[in-house]
């Protein structure tokens, strides 16, 4: 089988993680496997490639235009392929154009986001042939905010991407411990996400300024993006900066989610978030703000605490309880392990995606 993945540009996003693991899995399972990019470079590139996969950059130069995608009907139209499968907001934009340009191959649109479609990704959803929504709640909106017909929808949940690493032991976490300044008794609450405005670190940063003082806890955010400097100066308003550390961007973040606690996320916008997947997988319990498909990453009342957008109270009052109770924590981490093995196993993920393709390529799957 012959399989186009389209992405705008290979960004540190969750999205894009997903993107490159897909691609190397397609390739290894045998696949003629091709990633196009609209825009060349970016932090996960893969810097060797593997057989049966094929990178291709549309932007000779890159000219930092995420939407712009030169000559994208033209490079799938000489290949060929049996599926097409965008992935992110700039490149379910182009699923249209592609189904038009090739009405025999099975273009696939993805709905991964919570922010808002271009209406030029809300059209191609209605003129290709078949839509994964990565979680339930996806799947829901897709169908009533934008007239999707059920039949044409599979979900496939993200699969895990940063497993625990064995290597780490002990002593590598307490060694990490220090180096960032944290005691052995102190909690670690941790934040992995770009910093943009819908992730809302700032939330997280005076949710903890309403936390007792003499609590052990400390506040640990990892990801770098354009409101950095805004949450570091708000760290520093506060007078929290030996309480709230600024980790930068982590090509492989499994050191920091084993040196952690607990996972926090204030995020506004989400379709399913790779940082609690992962997290959970760690044993990280969570405690995290509504989101679309927040509540399908861990377990509420087992594994997690979802907290309402916005109440800030709520959350500090969770991980209050949380930090004040190591036998809570121990219980609650045991569960989290758990859930992240019976939902997001990568290799099902993968074995999901391939099925789906087999049958869209053979007609046996049409609306």
């Amino acid at each position: 089988m012959k399989i186009l993945l389209v992405q705008d540009y290979l960004r540190s996003g969750g999205t894009e993680r997903q993107t490159v693991l897909l691609a190397r899995a397609f390739g290894a399972a045998g696949n003629d496997t091709h990633l196009v990019t609209f825009r060349p470079g970016g932090p996960l590139l893969p810097e060797t490639t593997p057989p049966n996969l094929t990178l291709k950059s549309l932007q000779k130069r890159d000219a930092r235009l995420d939407w712009w995608a030169p000559g994208l009907r033209r490079y799938a139209c000489s290949i060929g392929p049996n599926i097409v499968l965008c992935m992110g907001r700039m490149a379910n934009s182009y699923g249209r154009a592609l189904q038009l340009a090739l009405p025999a191959t099975a273009v696939i649109s993805t709905m991964r986001t919570g922010k808002s479609l271009p209406l030029p990704f809300r059209r191609s959803l209605a003129a290709t042939r078949h839509v994964i929504a990565n979680s339930r709640a996806a799947r829901t909106h897709l169908i009533e905010a934008h007239g999707v017909p059920a039949p044409r929808i599979t979900v496939i949940p993200n699969g895990l991407i940063f497993a625990p690493d064995p290597k780490c032991d002990a002593s590598a976490r307490e060694n990490l411990r220090r180096q960032y300044g944290a005691s052995p008794t102190d909690v670690i609450l941790l934040d992995v996400a770009m910093f943009r405005p819908e992730k809302n670190q700032r939330a997280l940063i005076e949710m903890v300024s309403r936390l007792d003082p003499e609590l052990p806890w400390r506040l640990w955010l990892a990801g770098d993006g354009s409101t950095l400097a805004a949450c570091q100066a708000l760290a520093k308003s506060l007078r929290l900066e030996g309480r709230i550390t600024f980790l930068g961007w982590h090509a492989d973040p499994r050191a920091v989610y084993q040196a952690a606690d607990l996972a926090v996320h204030a995020s506004r916008r989400e379709s399913l978030s790779n940082f609690l997947i992962e997290a959970q997988a760690h044993g990280l319990p969570a405690i995290a703000a509504a989101a679309r498909g927040v509540d399908e990453t861990f377990a509420e009342g087992a594994s997690g605490f979802l907290i309402a957008s916005d109440d800030l109270t709520a959350f500090a009052a969770a991980v209050t309880r949380l930090v004040s109770d190591a036998r809570l924590r121990r219980t609650m981490s045991d569960r989290a392990r758990q859930h992240a093995q019976d939902h997001f196993s990568a290799a099902a993920q993968i074995k999901a995606h391939l099925g789906l393709f087999e049958k869209l390529a053979s007609g046996d799957l049409r609306p």
